[in-house]
């Protein structure tokens, strides 16, 4: 079963209400109100695109070490996901389907990283839950993410129904600011070129890992022998 497939039916099954959800329609309607106005702002358009070069980052991943782009790159293409966070089950479910890609990945000299908002514990339970064997890195307050033009703050009418959800971004997060990524998937060449990017406004759609891989044999291919 292909990720989307994997996703959209999380999504049927929560949106019916079935347990163990028992979700209200009423937060459903207000998740679906706060994703179509991310859509129709037409922030998606203004992130990072292939042809772009990166900005150049240093985060921690969940052991505290530093992990510069620099030093990625310097070993091959990078595959960059970003992500919500560990309370997400969309993101979950990305997380283990790239892990399930990642030796393809690796065949073509590629590596990858997930980065989130979340704190160094959040992502080693991130990890834990997930049985990844990349790393996560930590991005406070989506400052790397606001740099790929992928930040955005919450409306307070969604802040109020996580809130009520005890869906705590701020504890998780350790940032008050109630902002997020969009999900988003770069294919990043050694120079820092953008060679694909995928960036969706709407949580509950995600690429197909496969998708990169065309991108990676043209890094692959460019790379002096």
């Amino acid at each position: 079963m292909s990720l989307q497939a994997k996703l959209d039916a999380f999504k049927a099954d929560f949106q019916a209400g079935k347990p163990p959800y028992n979700v209200p329609r009423s937060v459903i309607e207000t998740m679906h109100r706060a994703t179509a106005e991310l859509v129709a702002s037409g922030a998606a358009q203004r992130a990072l695109k292939a042809g772009d070069r990166i900005p150049a980052f240093t985060l921690v991943d969940p052991d505290g070490n530093a992990v510069s782009s620099a030093s990625l790159l310097s070993k091959g293409p990078l595959v960059i996901s970003f992500y919500r966070g560990v309370w997400c089950p969309y993101c979950n479910m990305e997380l283990q389907a790239l892990q399930e890609a990642l030796p393809k990945f690796q065949e073509l000299g590629a590596s990858l990283i997930a980065i989130s908002p979340q704190n160094p514990v959040n992502s080693r339970k991130s990890v834990r839950q997930n049985a990844l064997s990349f790393p996560i890195l930590s991005d406070p307050h989506n400052d790397v993410a606001a740099a790929f033009g992928l930040r955005f703050a919450l409306p307070d009418y969604l802040v109020d129904l996580y809130k009520s959800l005890k869906n705590d971004l701020p504890a998780f997060n350790g940032d008050p600011s109630w902002t997020l990524p969009m999900p988003a998937r770069f294919v990043v060449a050694e120079d820092g070129t953008i060679l694909y990017a995928e960036v969706n406004p709407d949580y509950t759609r995600r690429p197909e890992p496969v998708d990169m891989l065309p991108a990676l044999r043209r890094a692959r291919s460019a790379t002096p022998a």
